[in-house]
């Protein structure tokens, strides 16, 4: 049985154009190779997308046009890439978006990609699964684990963080196969994590607005949690009947 003290991970991360991995481009990615005993091997790179950086982009990651004129081209960068990341198990918070827009890249650049073969283990689950911290950005997590800054919202910043944060994560597994049985089934989460209800309790938030964002196209975490709680309510209002001899009246 694999333990996790003994495996060989790839931490990933990816600065784009937007949130679309369909339609946005990769800007910067970074990656590193390691155990969590050592640092093995990195990966680095600014991307010139060939198509202009919203200006809501370069507030988040300040990755502006001028910074990625004359940097290599997406097809030049995925191969020594994916030969870094091989077939380890993919880190990453929110790792599905980097796993999929670096395979629309391969796609079309006409390179052979297999990482959606990967084992992977997305350190915003873990957080959820963890739930102590105020909230489950890789910046609070950071604080909340008293984690040294590492700069600007930027690739390489961001893989050495998330490392750090998926290593107290995952203190309470000791084999891989604990750490995937863990993040197996949807976890239940306690507070609304987007939109005009973020962060207050999903008990709080009103059951039109849960029923409307169970129907959204979120991750299972969230429509699970959603859907449990509006099963809740409907129980609940069911025994409140039951229990009301007048509520007929």
């Amino acid at each position: 049985m694999a333990l996790i003290n003994s495996q060989t991970f790839v931490c990933v991360d990816c600065e784009s154009t937007g949130l679309d991995p369909k339609q946005d481009r990769i800007i910067e990615v970074a990656a590193i190779k390691f155990t969590l005993n050592e640092t093995l091997d990195t990966f680095e790179s600014l991307i010139d997308p060939q198509i202009p950086i919203p200006a809501s982009s370069i507030a988040v990651h300040h990755i502006t046009q001028d910074m990625v004129q004359g940097m290599p081209t997406i097809d030049k960068v995925l191969a020594p890439l994916l030969e870094l990341i091989g077939s380890h198990p993919l880190i990453g918070h929110g790792i599905l978006y980097d796993i999929e827009i670096l395979c629309q890249h391969a796609a079309r650049c006409q390179i052979p990609c297999n990482i959606k073969k990967n084992k992977f283990y997305d350190t915003l689950r873990l957080a959820r699964l963890y739930g102590e911290s105020p909230s489950n950005s890789l910046q609070t997590l950071r604080q909340h684990f008293n984690i040294q800054e590492e700069g600007a919202h930027r690739a390489m910043s961001d893989c050495v963080v998330n490392i750090q944060v998926f290593k107290k994560l995952s203190q309470n597994f000791k084999t891989m196969q604990q750490l995937t049985d863990a993040l197996a089934r949807p976890i239940q989460m306690k507070h609304m994590p987007l939109g005009k209800h973020k962060g207050r309790l999903l008990k709080e938030v009103p059951l039109e607005y849960l029923s409307w964002a169970a129907r959204q196209d979120f991750d299972e975490d969230l429509l699970f949690s959603l859907r449990s709680e509006i099963n809740r309510r409907k129980k609940g209002n069911l025994f409140a009947q039951v229990a009301n001899p007048f509520h007929n009246l």
